[in-house]
């Protein structure tokens, strides 16, 4: 299949979501201002063609667009801080990483610990996904001035730190079943409870999921169709 078409492809997927998202809002607008009056049935169709011209619906897709932008600049800001990756931090650095942002999560671990290389996995999952919070390890045996100041006595040791104060710990698996095999999601479940994940990021996380693998979905129908024509 051609490049280019797959690129345009995307493109026209990318935008036409956008249009539909903020005709859906639209439609929903409608129908519900209409069953408020009770001019017609609530399950009549609203032509989404006729929607297009609407000065309602382009308000609402330059909204839209305009959040867009606005959480694309704000995640780039996040991003200049060190946050969207799960990244090794040295003793020397601790302070200034875990003070200069709202919200930090530090693994202190033991390269030898199986169990800390779990905690790993699910962590380096979850920092691109979680762009607000900062995601950062430091080896215990090469901390220990912090190791004792925080009294860590058990690795894996998850410390939760909010503007600079450590608020809440995760030692071993305790809270998460006591089990080496707990998922990604039931480990962001918790982080979410205990306030250091954003719900809505997760739920934004969910939707655009769900919107890359109908774009997926898509593009592979569409070659399908490329090649059985040929």
């Amino acid at each position: 299949m051609d490049p280019d078409a797959v690129k345009s492809t995307l493109s026209n997927l990318a935008f036409g979501n956008v249009l539909a998202a903020a005709a859906r809002d639209y439609k929903k607008e409608v129908l519900a201002n209409e069953k408020a009056q009770g001019s017609r049935p609530v399950n009549e169709e609203v032509d989404l063609d006729d929607l297009m011209d609407d000065p309602e619906l382009e308000k609402l897709h330059a909204d839209r667009i305009a959040a867009l932008k606005r959480e694309v600049e704000k995640r780039e800001a996040f991003k200049r801080q060190g946050h969207g990756e799960y990244r090794e931090v040295s003793e020397g650095d601790f302070l200034g990483e875990v003070t200069r942002t709202d919200k930090v999560i530090c693994h202190f671990y033991h390269k030898e610990f199986y169990r800390c290389k779990i905690m790993d996995k699910h962590l380096k999952t979850l920092a691109p996904r979680h762009v607000d919070t900062k995601f950062i390890k430091m080896d215990a045996e090469n901390a220990p001035f912090f190791v004792t100041k925080l009294a860590i006595k058990t690795l894996p040791c998850v410390i939760l730190f909010s503007k600079g104060i450590a608020m809440d710990r995760l030692v071993g698996f305790q809270d998460l079943g006591a089990k080496d095999d707990f998922s990604t999601m039931k480990l962001e479940n918790l982080l979410v409870k205990k306030g250091m994940l954003s719900e809505k990021r997760k739920e934004e996380d969910e939707e655009d999921y769900e919107y890359q693998e109908s774009i997926r979905r898509s593009v592979r129908s569409s070659a399908n169709v490329n090649s059985d024509s040929d």
